[in-house]
C-alpha cells in the first residue's frame, strides 16, 4: 500500500473536505465499490495526493480539469505519473467534463480498467489510443 509522510497525510485530509464537483460526483459512484473494488479518495502516496486509488488493482485515478493542461501543473502531473509508475502503479487520467457528463459510466469504465487493464479493452467510443505516461477514460 502506498503511504505518505505526515504533511502529505494532513494535506490529503484537508483535500477530502474540499473536493471539486467532479471528484464528489465520481466518489459517490466509486464508494459503492463497483465490481467489488475498494477505492480510496484523496489518498497520500509519497509526497503526492491521489484523487482516487484502488490498492487491489494498483490503479491511481486523477480527475483533470482545465488547469492540468497548463504550464507547471502539467509538469507536476508528469513527474507524479513517472513516480507512480516506478512504484508499480498505473495512472488513469479522466477529464473533469466527462465525469460531470456521466459519472456512472465513468465509474464503470474505471472498474473495468482496474480489473482488466489497458490492453484488454479498447478505448471508449470517441477516444484515441492510451496517452503516454498514463491512461485516459
Amino acid at each position: 500500500m502506498l503511504h505518505g509522510p505526515k504533511p502529505t497525510q494532513r494535506r490529503a485530509a484537508h483535500l477530502r473536505k474540499a473536493m471539486s464537483l467532479p471528484e464528489v460526483l465520481l466518489w459517490r459512484q466509486l464508494r459503492l465499490r463497483p465490481e467489488g473494488l475498494k477505492f480510496r479518495r484523496q489518498h497520500p502516496a509519497g509526497r503526492f495526493v491521489l484523487d482516487f486509488f484502488c490498492a487491489e488493482a494498483k490503479l491511481a485515478i486523477e480527475v483533470d480539469g482545465y488547469a492540468h493542461d497548463m504550464g507547471e501543473k502539467s509538469e507536476h502531473d508528469r513527474i507524479r505519473t513517472l513516480w507512480l509508475e516506478n512504484q508499480g502503479i498505473r495512472v488513469l487520467r479522466i477529464a473533469a467534463a466527462r465525469v460531470i457528463a456521466d459519472p456512472v459510466a465513468i465509474a464503470e469504465a474505471i472498474a473495468k480498467q482496474a480489473l482488466h487493464g489497458w490492453l484488454d479493452h479498447p478505448p471508449l467510443e470517441g477516444e484515441g489510443d492510451r496517452p503516454q505516461g498514463g491512461g485516459g477514460v
